[in-house]
């Protein structure tokens, strides 16, 4: 009966070993969205607007971050009296950093405004990620922290691409790894997501973002509201 019993558990523990590793990626995804409110919750966000606040170096420093889904992407910094922002459109986009000594907005090249379009997306960037152009691609498992995650190798129609972690337990993203583009170098960020609330609408958002230089806390997320699409041209 021992020996019996033995068998048993090791075929449980191959069963479960072999349905794990058996996941598509389109079936992680499935599992993700419904974690994170499901589809029909996300398809109705036109707009979400966020605030945060994080501390570099002994600084506040606030955040704000605005988005008109497909429309307008504006984030603020606001440190030290002053205001910078980036802004993204579908047909242009400006950068400007007062803090790192430019005088006025800068507009985006060509090659830049073209990979900030997935900024665009009020919505998850796994939600109908075929139809607006991506692909993912599903490749293994990875360590973070202590916890094995799916790796899903998210690709933008720009060919910018991204690596996203989610815990296999609750199916959110804890992390993502990036190449961004910074006085015209790349380099690469990773972000870890966590203290996931859900809003009214009922949708997920991680409350606190771990970035390369502090954690920006979330203090408030506002779903469709009404964004002024004016924010979106250049001013200093």
């Amino acid at each position: 009966m021992k020996h019996l019993k033995n068998s048993i558990f090791i075929l449980a523990a191959l069963f479960s070993l072999a349905t794990s590793y058996g996941q598509t990626a389109d079936e992680i995804i499935a599992n993700h969205i419904k974690a994170i409110g499901g589809a029909d919750a996300w398809s109705k966000v036109s707009s979400i607007y966020m605030e945060g606040n994080m501390q570099v170096q002994g600084a506040d420093i606030k955040v704000t971050r605005s988005v008109i889904h497909q429309k307008g992407s504006k984030q603020e910094i606001i440190v030290g009296g002053m205001t910078g922002f980036n802004i993204v459109t579908p047909g242009a986009g400006w950068n400007f950093m007062p803090f790192n000594g430019q005088m006025k907005p800068e507009p985006m090249t060509e090659e830049d405004l073209k990979e900030a379009q997935s900024e665009l997306d009020a919505q998850d960037e796994l939600i109908n990620y075929k139809e607006k152009g991506s692909t993912v691609e599903l490749v293994g498992k990875d360590d973070v922290e202590g916890t094995e995650c799916h790796k899903l190798k998210l690709t933008f129609k720009s060919g910018k691409s991204e690596y996203l972690f989610i815990d296999p337990s609750s199916w959110l993203t804890i992390r993502q790894i990036s190449k961004q583009k910074a006085n015209g170098q790349e380099i690469e960020t990773t972000n870890n997501f966590s203290n996931y609330q859900k809003t009214p609408e009922g949708i997920l958002v991680p409350m606190s973002i771990t970035l390369p230089f502090g954690e920006l806390v979330i203090t408030k997320v506002e779903v469709n509201k009404k964004i002024d699409e004016g924010i979106f041209k250049p001013s200093n």
